[in-house]
């Protein structure tokens, strides 16, 4: 249904897009400009206020790894904050049968994709730049369609709760500064003792930083379990998140 309807889906979502920005100063410019100002702030405080330093890197390397995690984490984040109350917040699309409630989630996925995007071409160019690009990042393409897939059924799941439970929006951006705290944005997985390992594959968001982080900047494939960890994550996430919307849809009209 997404692929038959993606013309739909892509114009809606760009034109929430420049509804978003219209009337700001810098327009569409603020795509490129958030994640910059925002590892801008992180490289500011882990390299030259922490000094963190690590064997594997020099500074501006290091400043490639936190740029690599944080990118993916943007996006996934950007998209909980617009998806988790994109039902609520449509309450005349659950009426319209030309757009299925389904893809209303779906766009506000689609709105926080515009920020990750710009910053891989920039992540990109700043490898080659520094010589750190490798054939691995051919990998790219395939892990950001796990992502996509695994945020689709995430935001799926708790936008159709959130027409009951009108807290969780307040509850996941908690959450979403807990998981910013504790994925592997800002260090490689080779600095967390050994013994806190096992903790972060509790983390969804781990196993798709250091798939990008692998290919992009560490210039090696990720670990074959890794992948398929990712892989299998993301379509029982993007199959349940479906299958959970679809069931709970049908009471929508009545608690919106």
């Amino acid at each position: 249904m997404l692929w038959r309807r993606r013309g739909l889906l892509l114009r809606t979502a760009y034109n929430d897009l420049r509804a978003r920005h219209a009337g700001s100063l810098l327009g569409l410019a603020w795509v490129p400009v958030y994640p910059l100002l925002l590892l801008g702030c992180y490289a500011a405080v882990y390299v030259y206020v922490f000094n963190v330093r690590f064997q594997l890197f020099n500074s501006s390397e290091y400043v490639l790894l936190i740029f690599c995690g944080l990118i993916p984490f943007l996006g996934f984040s950007e998209a909980l904050g617009y998806g988790v109350g994109s039902v609520t917040a449509n309450t005349g699309l659950i009426k319209n049968t030309l757009f299925p409630i389904e893809m209303v989630p779906v766009k506000a996925v689609l709105l926080g994709q515009p920020t990750q995007l710009t910053g891989l071409v920039l992540l990109l160019v700043a490898t080659a730049i520094m010589g750190r690009i490798s054939v691995w990042a051919l990998m790219v393409p395939a892990i950001w369609v796990m992502q996509m897939l695994f945020t689709m059924g995430v935001v799926w799941i708790l936008s159709s709760l959130n027409v009951y439970v009108r807290d969780l929006q307040s509850v996941v951006s908690v959450i979403t500064l807990m998981l910013m705290m504790i994925s592997p944005i800002a260090y490689p997985v080779e600095a967390v003792p050994a013994g806190l390992r096992p903790f972060l594959s509790l983390n969804p968001l781990f196993y798709i930083i250091m798939a990008y982080q692998d290919a992009l900047v560490l210039k090696r494939a990720s670990a074959p379990g890794s992948l398929a960890i990712l892989a299998t994550i993301s379509l029982v996430t993007f199959y349940v998140g479906y299958w959970f919307f679809s069931r709970l849809k049908r009471a929508f009209t009545d608690n919106v």
